[in-house]
C-alpha cells in the first residue's frame, strides 16, 4: 500500500518503512508525527481524495533535524553600475521514517461525540419564544 501526502507545499509518494526528507516539522527526534493531508491511497483499497481522503492518516517517526546544502544566489549588474550581490541559503529539513498508513480513521470516529439533535432543536425553540413575530 502507498499514499500520496502533502506537506510543506510539496507532494510525496510514500510507502511503509520509507525514509523521507521533508521541510522542517515542529518535532524532536524520536517523536511520532501524523500527516492528515492525504491526496491518494493506492494498493488494494484505491481511493482518490477531493481534495483529501477522509479519515486517512500517515504516521511517521522523526529521525533527525538537519539542514540542506548551501544554495548560492549571485546577482551582478553590468555596465555603469557594476554592483554584485552574493547570498547563501540553507533550508531547515526533517528526516522521517514512514511507519504506518491508515486508510480508515475508525479511531477518530469513536473519539468524536455528537450532541443529540433533539436537545439543540428544543433550545432553539425556547429562545425563539422571546422574539416577537414580524407583522405582515
Amino acid at each position: 500500500m502507498f499514499a500520496v501526502l502533502k506537506t510543506g507545499g510539496k507532494q510525496y509518494r510514500v510507502a511503509a518503512n520509507q525514509i523521507l526528507t521533508v521541510e522542517k516539522l515542529p518535532a524532536e527526534a524520536g517523536e511520532t508525527v501524523d500527516f492528515s493531508e492525504i491526496l491518494m491511497l493506492g494498493g488494494d483499497d484505491f481511493r482518490v481524495g477531493a481534495p483529501f481522503v477522509a479519515g486517512a492518516t500517515v504516521k511517521a517517526e522523526v529521525l533527525e533535524q538537519l539542514r540542506g546544502e548551501k544554495v548560492i544566489s549571485f546577482k551582478k549588474r553590468r555596465r555603469k553600475h557594476s554592483s554584485q550581490r552574493k547570498r547563501g541559503h540553507r533550508q531547515y529539513l526533517t528526516r522521517v521514517r514512514i511507519t504506518d498508513i491508515l486508510a480508515g480513521g475508525e479511531k477518530k470516529a469513536k473519539a468524536k461525540a455528537k450532541a443529540p439533535v433533539d436537545k439543540v432543536v428544543e433550545t432553539a425553540a425556547e429562545s425563539s419564544d422571546a422574539v416577537a413575530e414580524p407583522a405582515i
